[in-house]
């Protein structure tokens, strides 16, 4: 029997991993997976950047690059960064595998066997994949309308030993849907000078705002370089070129990228390639622009047709972008139990259950739905059926 490491112990299997393995089935209608919509990938104007780049003249697209990044992705990065008030120039970026490798690279970074890792209630499953290895304690606090409870985390704070990071998805979180307010935001980067823990700030949703005031990121709010920041492309362009970027401090940056190097040496050339080329050559923002509408009809249609199917107890959370809701069901229901024995088998739908996405004392009544990647119709259908196997049980 192979004598695994000790930090094995806590990877286990994502719950998402395991539902998303349904996906692919044409019978299924899935709200689990947090699938930008495909119909509005960019796929022509990415045919004509990779015909472009692979060609006998341009062989230096599949050939080994800066491990940091390409530099002229890096560049354009920090200047859409600059934009979003956050100063900062190529040499202050590093270029990761998504926003996924930021999370694991700033855990590494951070994070001794038995530090404490202080997340929202509830919070991105992700994150705890990628901190679990580096053995932290885990401390939560609870969400409202206005983001993370900073009154709350700052008793945490005051009465924890070694925090090392809170983490956050300030904008459209993962699960929730819910947005930080700007009051909140400012209280955190007060916190975290005052008890000196590291921020780190995941923004893989910020620009999908449909509605509402667009905010500061926590970063731009920063005067001493304690926040991380996280971004990602793939819901602006497309998740399978796997691009992210985290912004830091510059000996943080440069930490961050000796690891990167020992994880995989670099991201792949020919698509840090075409993204340059994407940026250089195409309006990125009038592009943004044309999703926004679509990612708020979905939203509405969802929740309009949970408004008239399913049964009073149950509530959700209405985000002002992004691709989630949370919903809420009576404390009675279990719902991975329910997804198993009834809403599979019976609707073939699948969602999250609400339960791992808990980093302390879970919750079984709650699920994550995604209405980002799913067809009309098939939402409808979906949200319908769900509704009516919903009334049945809860009778």
């Amino acid at each position: 029997m192979t004598s695994f490491a000790r930090r094995a112990e806590r990877v286990q299997p994502s719950a998402i991993r395991e539902f998303l393995a349904l996906a692919g089935d044409p019978r299924i209608t899935s709200f689990a997976g947090g699938y930008p919509d495909p119909t509005l990938f960019p796929v022509d104007e990415l045919h004509k950047i990779y015909d472009s780049l692979l060609t006998p003249e341009n062989t230096s697209a599949l050939q080994y690059t800066a491990s940091d990044g390409l530099p002229e992705l890096r560049a354009l990065v920090a200047q859409r960064l600059t934009a979003d008030g956050m100063p900062c120039t190529a040499d202050d970026v590093l270029i990761t595998q998504g926003g996924q490798q930021g999370l694991d690279l700033t855990a590494k970074l951070f994070l001794d066997a038995g530090d404490v890792v202080v997340t929202e209630r509830p919070t991105f499953l992700g994150a705890l994949i990628a901190f679990n290895p580096c053995e932290p304690e885990y401390r939560s606090v609870p969400m409202d309308d206005e983001g993370m409870d900073t009154v709350a985390l700052e008793e945490v704070l005051r009465t924890t030993d070694r925090v090392k990071l809170v983490y956050t998805v300030p904008d459209f979180q993962n699960p929730t849907g819910r947005t930080m307010s700007l009051a909140r935001r400012r209280h955190l980067v007060e916190l975290a000078e005052r008890y000196d823990v590291v921020v780190l700030e995941d923004t893989p949703y910020r620009e999908l705002r449909y509605e509402g005031e667009r905010l500061p990121t926590i970063r731009s709010l920063d005067p001493n370089g304690r926040v991380v920041h996280l971004g990602s492309f793939s819901k602006i362009l497309a998740p399978g070129l796997r691009l992210g970027w985290a912004l830091a401090e510059p000996e943080v940056r440069e930490k961050l990228a000796l690891l990167k190097l020992a994880a995989d040496t670099q991201n792949g050339t020919l698509n840090m390639r075409a993204a340059a080329a994407y940026l250089s050559g195409f309006d990125v923002e009038a592009h943004i622009a044309s999703m926004l509408p679509v990612y708020r009809h979905k939203r509405d249609l969802m929740l309009a047709t949970m408004t008239e199917h399913f049964p009073a107890g149950t509530s959700w959370t209405r985000a002002e972008g992004g691709l989630f809701t949370w919903v809420t069901f009576p404390e009675r229901l279990d719902l991975a139990a329910f997804q198993r024995d009834v809403l599979v088998p019976r609707a073939g739908v699948i969602l999250v259950p609400g339960a791992p996405f808990f980093a302390d004392r879970p919750e079984v009544h709650h699920a994550r739905m995604s209405y980002s990647g799913v067809p009309d119709d098939r939402m409808v259908a979906g949200v319908r059926a769900m509704g009516a196997l919903l009334a049945d049980v809860l009778a």
